[in-house]
């Protein structure tokens, strides 16, 4: 029998907002400029990682001789360059708050990016009142596909991890998730297709999907 849902983390990028297909233009954009090619194996390869990880990846499978760090910051300025107005919440995002928030089940963000990042956007689009906290990468010292930060939610909430929900749209999060104990819901796109979310309890096309609201009881 599974437990009963007593709160609910979310991801964050590419999960309540279209940035991952965001972030793949702008790093087609600034590779280009160095002479190099941004690929869907090399966004794949970074989905759900901390910074650390994916400006290793970014240098590594580019090939272009520069600084990892460096990499991703040029790569970061011209994100956040546009974050602001380019970021969309995605389809059945308001409506699943809205449903939470009727079934009094409490909700947290755990992103594999800075908190900061996660309070802007949050902020800018009104919703960081609805979550009792938010969770970034300095909140652990191992970033997904460890459990740590859903670990960590689940404490947060006074929950055990079975009794929490997860959120997720990247194999790296699903993985963290499961690992945790958690019931882990995988909702797939473009840049993070469903074969590789096989780990997931349940794989719903959108948010505000039946079979999952149906999880969350009436």
């Amino acid at each position: 029998m599974q437990a009963t849902i007593d709160a609910v983390a979310f991801d964050l990028d590419g999960l309540m907002f279209d940035t991952e297909a965001l972030f793949f233009r702008v790093a087609c954009e600034t590779l280009e400029a160095r002479g190099g090619r941004f690929t869907a194996e090399m966004m794949a390869a970074m989905i759900g990682r901390r910074a650390v990880e994916a400006g290793h990846v970014l240098q590594t499978m580019s090939g272009i001789d520069a600084d990892p760090a460096e990499l991703l910051a040029d790569v970061r300025e011209r994100y956040l360059a546009v974050l602001d107005t380019d970021a969309a919440p995605t389809p059945g995002l308001l409506a699943l708050l809205d449903r939470l928030e009727n079934r009094r089940l409490p909700k947290a963000v755990a992103t594999s990016s800075r908190r900061a990042h996660a309070e802007r956007l949050l902020a800018g689009h009104g919703l960081r009142d609805r979550f009792a906290f938010v969770l970034g990468s300095e909140d652990v010292e191992r970033g997904k596909p460890e459990p740590e930060i859903y670990l960590k939610a689940a404490e947060g909430f006074g929950v055990a991890p079975e009794s929490l929900m997860v959120l997720e749209d990247s194999p790296a999060g699903v993985a963290a998730a499961r690992a945790a104990g958690a019931f882990v819901v995988a909702v797939p796109h473009t840049h993070s297709v469903a074969e590789g979310l096989g780990l997931a309890d349940l794989i719903v096309p959108r948010l505000d999907a039946p079979a999952l609201l149906a999880r969350l009881g009436s």
